[in-house]
């Protein structure tokens, strides 16, 4: 029943991560911490594992198929400053993890993170036809910004998440659509370095391979349908859902937080 349950969740999650360009991991973190079926360490590494799948076959598929829409002079910047950030991430995750006897202690800071994070994105995305938006093109502008991403998602466990698309939004004036491909090419790369820094350091958490295996796969056919289905979605309707997602984070990290704390 838990393997089950770690599908539903890594398919569904990829399903609206590939459609609005969070990477799901958004979505997959803070469910899974609410279900208690793994600790916060392993929860973080499968939800790693499942993002970057996910990532790897949108990003790759839109690329042979000729209709990525992916901006390279900004996107790929971005992608390496997330790279270098996926991996400082990953080691502060480590220092405070170490830090702290209790697990429970990192469960809580980071799902209060993310809720605070994700409500500043839902503020931003329902008031963004008010925000004068900027159009950078420093390639070390983008490289810092990329940076920033990637130490947020890679602590936070999340992939990328919404913070991604308020970056692309903001300073660099992408619909939603060309936000979501560019936020999907960004965490393939912060997730890649993150994930590479774990093998390397030799820090994976136990886990159960059969709930790897299980997600990874329910990542891959979440990136499938996602795809089909943000191409039958205006930027109008991609919103709508984005904004309905961030209300249910938000609830969850909530309780995430109280949960982990013990108030």
């Amino acid at each position: 029943m838990g393997s089950l349950l770690f599908f539903a969740v890594s398919l569904l999650a990829s399903i609206a991560g590939a459609i609005c360009g969070i990477g799901g991991g958004v979505i997959i973190k803070p469910t899974l911490d609410l279900f208690g079926l793994a600790s916060v360490a392993t929860v973080n590494f499968l939800s790693g594992c499942t993002v970057l799948a996910m990532s790897c076959y949108s990003v790759g598929k839109a690329l042979m198929a000729g209709d990525s829409k992916v901006e390279m002079k900004t996107g790929t910047p971005l992608a390496i400053g997330a790279a270098v950030g996926g991996v400082a991430g990953k080691q502060i995750f480590t220092a405070i993890k170490a830090m702290f006897p209790d697990p429970n202690t990192v469960g809580a800071v980071q799902a209060a993170c993310l809720a605070v994070i994700t409500l500043g994105t839902l503020l931003y995305t329902v008031n963004k036809s008010k925000v004068r938006t900027h159009r950078v093109t420093s390639t070390l502008a983008c490289v810092v910004i990329g940076l920033a991403l990637g130490i947020m998602s890679s602590f936070l466990g999340i992939g990328g998440g919404p913070i991604n698309l308020v970056v692309l939004y903001f300073f660099f004036s992408m619909d939603t659509k060309t936000a979501a491909s560019n936020s999907i090419y960004i965490i393939l790369f912060s997730q890649a370095a993150s994930m590479l820094m774990t093998l390397v350091t030799r820090t994976v958490p136990a886990f159960e391979l059969l709930a790897l295996v299980l997600m990874v796969l329910g990542g891959i056919l979440g990136g499938v349908i996602g795809r089909k289905v943000n191409k039958k979605l205006d930027n109008a309707a991609v919103d709508k859902l984005f904004i309905a997602l961030m209300v249910v984070i938000i609830g969850i990290s909530i309780y995430n937080c109280w949960q982990y704390s013990g108030l």
